[in-house]
């Protein structure tokens, strides 16, 4: 297993559009055949797939990677609680994104109706 430090050792992604499932295994320290079982279990990961049915991994799958296995390697989580971590993390910020639309509405409505009564 691996050791509970092992996270602040990943090396810094670098600054590519996209990554190959060898480069994504080295970056996440995690083989690829984890990386594609991954890809059945967590919807969220869908990386592109080209010629060959080649993956091509973005960034935030990279990002999205690395926290599947803090959740599941640092942090303890079997893969169904990891899922539901995530899908609740989901909701958490589309819960924040739709209170900054809704004050900024606010705002804007505010300032309408400033501008009406003057």
């Amino acid at each position: 297993m691996l050791e509970a430090n092992h996270e602040q050792e990943l090396p810094v992604i670098p600054g590519k559009r996209y990554f190959t499932i060898g480069e994504v295994s080295e970056l996440c320290a995690v083989k690829p055949h984890v990386l594609r079982y991954w890809e059945q279990e967590f919807p969220q990961l869908k990386p592109a797939k080209r010629r060959g049915n080649r993956r091509y991994y973005q960034r935030q799958d990279l990002v999205l990677i690395r926290q599947i296995r803090s959740l599941l390697y640092q942090q303890g989580y079997t893969t169904t609680g990891a899922k539901q971590q995530l899908l609740s993390d989901d909701a958490q910020q589309d819960s924040t994104r739709s209170r900054q639309i809704i004050r900024q509405l606010r705002n804007e409505l505010e300032e309408v109706l400033d501008i009406l009564r003057q």
